[in-house]
């Protein structure tokens, strides 16, 4: 989701008198891939160094035990990995045409085969096997339908599948990586997509609803999204399905491991691919999601089944980000009355307006494991407005100045820029 609110992401150096935390250990500076740096202004921090082999912890920095002891302080590993991720899902935009008056507008602007280098990321050990595109379910006028208009764009490009090719990296990494990324919304249609605040029914899922207790259910304008076909197009389920498949088929007993990753509507998507692949493949392998900037997605009951299937999930927010506060109203799960009652509890209203809530099916759930961040806390970041608070560009940039809690952005991050 690119905002076109305010000015856009503005990144500066440091005034004199900006107070940030040094670090009394050694900080190694960081890369987003093995080969190349992503180009940066020269006042961004460093990113030079070679990610480490992670060896017999790779299932750690996956989630296996829900990132534990790695996020708060965050561990020099994740951090490259997560920005690595983040490096994905910016080649996603860079691969979009955003141009309106191009006759490929909503399309990918590269072949697989070279892709990710021609949108600034060589070197990866990764090769393209699949485009991916979603289709809008949204109704409009006939007139204009007609009109072969921009604005009526049904079905864009929205990201890609990429399998790592490279043995090194394979063996640094533990296994062969499979990612998915998912870039922003960009259409029309998808801004309208994204209204549809009210939750929907997770189709061919089994559960015992009853009038009280509603099912696993997810955000309308999402789910419409990832299912939404057309007759000369299939829907994004269809697609990241027939590639799965293929995958697996492919690699047969090999070890794999999936990584979603995702920014704004990218990372919503990111979430409901992962789910459905886990409904889908019943002998699938470790499945990931890395995020950034996300809204909510689906209600308590679509929270547990994620966590069910065993899914781990990292979502890196910006706590100055409106977007990762939206749609609906987040339920209280810790409440003793939402685990017991047959009534949702939301914390801080009244029990009338809870059920009120509950009917109008607003009622959402966070889910997966949050890494907060705050824009406030970065001395480079001068403007801090709507817009900037949810660009990815700076979500990477405070990724890599984030030290813990107690000490929001290190002194040393401007160390090795380049």
């Amino acid at each position: 989701m690119r905002l076109s609110l305010g000015s856009p992401c503005t990144l500066s150096p440091p005034s004199s008198s900006t107070q940030s935390c040094t670090l009394t250990h050694t900080h190694q500076p960081i890369r987003l891939n093995t080969k190349q740096p992503i180009a940066m202004p020269s006042w961004f921090p460093g990113i030079t160094h070679t990610p480490v082999k992670l060896g017999n912890r790779w299932m750690e920095y996956q989630g296996i035990r829900n990132w534990e002891g790695l996020l708060d302080p965050l561990d020099d590993n994740l951090r490259t990995e997560i920005l690595r991720y983040g490096g994905f899902v910016e080649a996603a935009y860079n691969s979009f045409d955003f141009d309106t008056s191009s006759p490929t507008y909503a399309a990918c602007r590269f072949p697989k085969s070279t892709l990710l280098e021609r949108s600034s990321l060589p070197g990866t050990g990764y090769r393209v096997t699949k485009h991916l595109r979603a289709t809008c379910g949204v109704k409009l006028p006939c007139w204009i339908e007609k009109t072969n208009s921009w604005v009526s764009t049904q079905s864009s490009w929205i990201g890609y599948v990429a399998v790592c090719q490279d043995k090194d990296e394979i063996a640094r990494l533990g296994r062969r990586d499979v990612v998915i990324a998912f870039r922003g919304t960009a259409t029309c249609l998808e801004w309208l997509e994204n209204l549809r605040a009210t939750l929907a029914r997770l189709p061919e899922v089994d559960s015992d609803r009853t009038p009280k207790r509603q099912g696993p259910m997810v955000e309308g304008g999402f789910l419409s999204l990832y299912t939404s076909r057309t007759t000369m197009s299939p829907s994004l389920q269809e697609m990241v399905r027939e590639e799965i498949k293929r995958i697996l088929k492919t690699y047969g007993k090999e070890p794999l491991r999936l990584t979603m990753t995702g920014h704004s509507l990218g990372a919503a998507l990111a979430i409901l691919s992962a789910y459905d692949i886990k409904a889908t493949f019943k002998c699938s392998p470790l499945v990931t999601v890395v995020s950034f900037g996300g809204p909510r997605v689906g209600n308590r009951n679509f929270r547990q089944l994620v966590e069910k299937q065993g899914i781990n999930i990292l979502r890196i927010v910006n706590s100055d980000d409106l977007i990762t506060k939206v749609p609906g109203f987040v339920v209280d799960g810790d409440s003793e009355v939402a685990n017991n009652e047959e009534y949702l509890h939301i914390a801080g209203l009244p029990k009338w307006i809870q059920k009120r809530v509950e009917e109008t099916q607003l009622a959402y759930a966070e889910v997966g494991r949050e890494l907060k961040l705050s824009s406030k806390d970065c001395p480079y970041i001068n403007s801090v407005n709507v817009a900037t608070c949810h660009e990815l560009k700076t979500y990477l940039h405070l990724v890599n100045g984030f030290v813990s809690s107690s000490c929001p952005f290190r002194a040393t991050a401007k160390e090795g820029s380049q």
